[in-house]
């Protein structure tokens, strides 16, 4: 159970909508172009952050993910509570844009079991997992560190991840 399962589950849960990112990584088999990313060409994501398209962006294992700012300040005017799915390195981004943002770090249970996820996926060369795991120790020393996010929640359960997750929403709506 991965991020993405857990946020599928609080959007269903709490009626909050997901801000889809874009990325240049190649779509997985299981993944839909507009609902789980908007999977663009290099040259695309590029321009769109020359055109100052992008609310944050980051490289990350060599792919570029970033936000797309038109959908998200739409949806904030309408008053909906948006759900990101961003690193580190792009809720710091984030943070400077919209400081009153509540900011939630989904951290694994533990390196050995990340691991087990990764190359349960059957998607990533062992290179690529091996990197990830570094990253993934990088990430949650940062997100400390940055103090920007008001909590954290370990994906042991998803059960238990939902339903904290759930009640942070609720809490600030």
């Amino acid at each position: 159970m991965g991020k993405t399962t857990i946020i599928h589950e609080v959007l269903q849960r709490t009626g909050a909508d997901f801000s889809v990112s874009a990325t240049t990584r190649t779509k997985r088999p299981d993944e839909t172009h507009g609902k789980d990313y908007l999977f663009v060409a290099r040259n695309v994501f590029e321009s769109m952050i020359s055109a100052s398209e992008m609310l944050e962006w980051a490289e990350v294992h060599g792919e570029l993910y970033g936000t797309p700012g038109a959908a998200i300040a739409e949806a904030l005017l309408a008053g909906k509570t948006i759900v990101l799915d961003v690193d580190v390195q792009g809720a710091v981004q984030l943070h400077e844009k919209l400081p009153d943002a509540s900011y939630i770090l989904i951290m694994p249970p533990g390196e050995d079991i990340l691991e087990k996820r990764l190359r349960a996926r059957g998607t990533e060369s062992d290179e690529k997992i091996t990197r990830r795991l570094a990253k993934a120790k990088e990430e949650v020393r940062a997100a400390k560190d940055s103090g920007i996010f008001g909590s954290f929640v370990i994906n042991d359960d998803l059960e238990t991840a939902v339903m904290d997750i759930v009640k942070l929403i609720v809490e600030q709506e």
